[in-house]
């Protein structure tokens, strides 16, 4: 073999080695990219927790008063232990009815309450007044009758309590004389010193009330005045639709019997309390606030709410141990059927102190009746004041 020969063979080898290698270098699999981090997931906003709905209540006397407002407190206190921080409530106490009602009130619309419960009668034309002016605000009048769109009314059926005290007091009277001092002389007065008269009778056929007029809701020499006017006069067992103890307190300092009076008042005299007349705010004041808070409140003519024992508003409680047994099964069937429906207090025949008919036999009276009775039922001696 020549040299050229070996030369070119030589070359060849060579270039078949490049190129060998070029081909295997072009089938190297490269390695992947490392993958990127992921990007950080953003974490869902808290939500907005909503504002707690403020509630203010307008309060006649103080809420120390045993009776009235410290009732309607209590049913304040149960709002706060049912909805806990969605809610805030304030009350003042001591509210005149007259033209200060209107400043209270329309302080606390302006002051963010967006529901507010005025607590007596006298309130009634203020608040409609500062309803008129605050549309985003709910108003619940408490003994009223008079609505607007944006304000409603609700009571309680006090003459059912009123009823069963009498049924107690026509057992347990000795002199057969029953006492009752009286507030402000209007239809929900005189429906409960009636009807506390129809109880007594139901046990005592024989049974009078007097009754004495203190033109107040809470005062409380004056309630002592009339109650020691009333035992002078020959009652021994009291009745009262007025705000203080002073009148429970009165039979316990004279050995007389007395009731207690929108709430529980054994403590302020033991020894002269036959039972309480009780009532129990709480149930309606929590509807409402349900309703305010999850928007179903509703008001306009006609948004009236009256609640009696067969809403659990009310009832009579700590009944003295000396009542005799068949007394007590008495108030408990009276009270099993006011709740069923079975038995009602207002059923003719039934006359007024004049004589006059004012229910036929067998008639049932509803509750527009009940809701303008301006008369004393046969067994009341006197008059209704400022009555024809």
């Amino acid at each position: 073999m020549t040299d050229l020969q070996k030369r070119t063979l030589l070359k060849v080898a060579a270039l078949t080695a490049v190129a060998s290698a070029a081909l295997v270098g072009c089938g190297k699999k490269e390695e992947p990219a490392p993958a990127p981090a992921p990007a950080p997931v953003a974490s869902a906003p808290e939500p907005v927790k909503p504002e707690p709905l403020k509630i203010g209540f307008a309060y006649v006397g103080p809420v120390g008063d045993g009776g009235w407002t410290f009732a309607h407190d209590n049913g304040r206190k149960a709002l706060e232990a049912e909805f806990g921080d969605k809610i805030v409530t304030s009350f003042v106490e001591n509210v005149p009815e007259s033209a200060d009602a209107e400043r209270v009130i329309r302080d606390m619309a302006g002051q963010g309450n967006k529901l507010v419960f005025g607590t007596t009668f006298g309130y009634m034309e203020p608040m409609l007044k500062v309803a008129a002016e605050f549309k985003d605000v709910k108003f619940e009048h408490a003994t009223g009758y008079k609505q607007a769109e944006n304000m409603r009314t609700y009571d309680s059926r006090t003459y059912e309590g009123a009823y069963m005290a009498g049924v107690i007091a026509g057992k347990m009277t000795k002199s057969n004389t029953l006492g009752v001092v009286a507030s402000v002389p209007i239809p929900e007065v005189i429906r409960n010193i009636n009807s506390f008269t129809l109880g007594a009778q139901s046990s005592n056929p024989k049974i009078k009330t007097k009754v004495v007029w203190v033109n107040t809701w809470f005062d409380p020499p004056k309630e002592t005045e009339a109650a020691t006017s009333l035992i002078n006069g020959g009652a021994d067992v009291l009745f009262q639709n007025t705000d203080s103890a002073a009148v429970l307190k009165t039979a316990e300092a004279k050995g007389k019997r007395a009731f207690g009076w929108d709430s529980d008042m054994t403590a302020y005299g033991p020894k002269a309390h036959l039972a309480s007349a009780v009532i129990n705010w709480g149930p309606y004041y929590i509807k409402t606030t349900k309703e305010a808070l999850d928007g179903s409140w509703k008001a306009g003519e006609g948004s009236h709410s009256w609640w009696g024992v067969k809403e659990g508003a009310i009832d009579i409680v700590s009944i003295a141990e000396d009542v005799p047994a068949d007394t007590k099964t008495k108030v408990e069937e009276v009270k099993k059927g006011l709740a069923d429906g079975s038995f009602v207090i207002w059923k003719g025949p039934l006359k007024d102190s004049a004589g006059k008919e004012v229910l036929a036999k067998d008639a049932v009276a509803d509750d527009k009746f009940l809701s303008g009775i301006n008369f004393y039922v046969k067994g009341v001696e006197g008059k209704v004041p400022g009555a024809k």
